[in-house]
């Protein structure tokens, strides 16, 4: 087949693959023929995705990652972008305009990110918002945005909060001349697990199922106690977890917990409810 044919191909698959299996669901970037980079009309389906994951009880985790071998996600197809002459987004405040990840429509369940590839541009908005980053030993992570005209912004706030101040404005200001290694991320910690690169799924899923055994409740609301303590102070978080941990006594997880401990059986978790603080 010849790569006019095998584009012309991939192109009428979906961008977006998901599924979901054993209380986790699994999202796919499917573009590999253009670097699985992010087009307009993927948002929709992003957004409905993650309504899906949100809503739906027999979700307890995700996992994200990238068609084929070569890129997680390089980030908006620039092509698109030139063609339609200027970005398909709209002007509204963030929270009516942009759907991406998680953290972007309110999904409060456990997001492991399966970097299997280059992550560039706003393919960084999947890393930076996930709870788990897992990546290949071979994965770089570069911001493009500067390159290319474009302000990098909110997937370069989430680099300050979990790279050093330094390395966040070096990606973000020397653009596509300097690519983060893998080994270094993990040492800095944007990545917490680093594997060889055909243990990349292994690892996220060995994760989620490891997450999906314990109380949804509590996983939710512990989750939540984490992230939003990034915007307080440490006082002021304090108050805020403990707020959520009084909450929680009144869920039956929290006494389902304790009994199955001492009757040395699996717990039998409540999941009809999506908490929420």
């Amino acid at each position: 087949m010849t790569q006019q044919a095998e584009q012309a191909v991939t192109s009428t698959a979906p961008e977006v693959l998901f599924e979901k299996r054993d209380h986790i669901a699994y999202i796919t970037l499917n573009r590999p023929h253009k670097g699985n980079s992010l087009t307009g009309s993927m948002m929709p389906v992003m957004k409905e995705v993650w309504g899906e994951v949100r809503d739906d009880p027999s979700i307890r985790a995700a996992i994200v990652t990238g068609a084929g071998e070569r890129h997680f996600c390089t980030g908006a197809d620039v092509d698109a972008v030139a063609s339609r002459g200027g970005m398909s987004t709209g002007t509204g405040p963030l929270t009516d305009e942009v759907y991406w990840s998680p953290r972007q429509n309110r999904v409060w369940k456990p997001v492991i990110c399966a970097a299997n590839g280059l992550v560039a541009g706003a393919g960084l908005h999947f890393v930076v918002d996930a709870d788990i980053v897992v990546a290949s030993e071979t994965v770089s992570f570069m911001d493009t945005h500067v390159n290319v005209g474009l302000v990098g912004a909110m997937e370069n706030i989430g680099l300050a909060k979990r790279l050093p101040l330094g390395t966040a404005l070096r990606m973000t200001l020397m653009g596509r001349d300097y690519r983060l290694p893998a080994q270094r991320a993990y040492q800095l910690g944007l990545v917490d697990e680093l594997v060889a690169p055909d243990q990349v799924m292994a690892t996220a899923e060995e994760i989620a199922h490891s997450i999906v055994r314990n109380s949804p409740a509590a996983v939710s609301l512990s989750q939540q106690a984490i992230w939003n303590s990034l915007e307080m102070g440490y006082t002021q978080a304090c108050e805020y977890g403990w707020a959520l941990l009084r909450m929680h006594w009144g869920h039956p997880d929290s006494k389902e917990g304790p009994r199955a401990f001492s009757e040395r059986r699996e717990p039998r978790w409540t999941t009809a409810t999506r908490p929420e603080a």
